[in-house]
């Protein structure tokens, strides 16, 4: 669980500096300060913008739509280079995730079941575009959906549910049910000491310019 609200640039600073630093899986929950959006590595800002237009936005590295973060439950996955579920293909890693996340939403009560690509509508909005593997409830609506980036390093997996918590408690209520079922319960708590110098280096390289989000207008 991290304990700061970050700003959009931040919070993908951070995504990033674990995928390249880390040495074992993490899970991440964070939440957000101020009112952002993020949109994918290969989403048009311009549709962004006309979605929600009250937000300020953050182009992820990884791909997928475009995402309102100012009442969802967000959360990233590292897994590094080495680990099985690094080495899956994209909509095999997605699917094994999806269905750890769905058990657990299950588990508080909730109605769902992974997407099978029928509901589909080709929206930049991510909530409003269910694929294949995404988590949709009992209407079809999409729930939990995500986006992933491959590197050297490993796998990144950055994701959102739209059922929010109500109090910290039970977001990390949630998380340490989400991380016992994708690590069968070997988990603890990471300890490492935020790099904060390289977070701020690696904000101020890419996530904070201009000329990174608005790159494909």
């Amino acid at each position: 669980m991290d304990p700061i609200r970050r700003s959009g640039p931040e919070a993908m600073a951070v995504d990033e500096w674990l995928l390249e630093t880390t040495q074992v899986p993490v899970l991440r929950v964070y939440r957000w300060q101020g009112e952002w959006g993020s949109l994918g590595y290969f989403g048009k800002l311009s549709e962004a913008k006309a979605a929600f237009p009250d937000l300020d936005w953050v182009r992820r590295w990884t791909g997928g739509g475009v995402v309102d973060h100012r009442a969802d439950w967000t959360y990233t996955l590292v897994i590094p280079a080495g680990e099985a579920l690094a080495s899956q293909r994209g909509a095999e890693s997605y699917r094994q995730i999806h269905t750890a996340l769905a058990e657990t939403l299950r588990e508080e009560g909730r109605e769902l079941r992974l997407c099978d690509g029928l509901e589909k509508t080709g929206q930049a909005a991510c909530f409003a575009n269910p694929v294949d593997y995404d988590l949709v409830g009992a209407m079809g609506e999409k729930l939990a959906g995500a986006g992933q980036r491959r590197s050297r390093a490993g796998l990144l997996h950055q994701g959102s549910v739209a059922l929010c918590c109500l109090s910290f408690q039970q977001s990390k209520n949630r998380a340490q049910a989400f991380a016992d079922r994708l690590a069968a319960g070997e988990i603890e708590k990471f300890s490492r000491v935020l790099a904060e110098s390289d977070v701020i280096q690696r904000m101020m390289a890419r996530y904070s310019l201009e000329k990174w989000t608005e790159r494909r207008q």
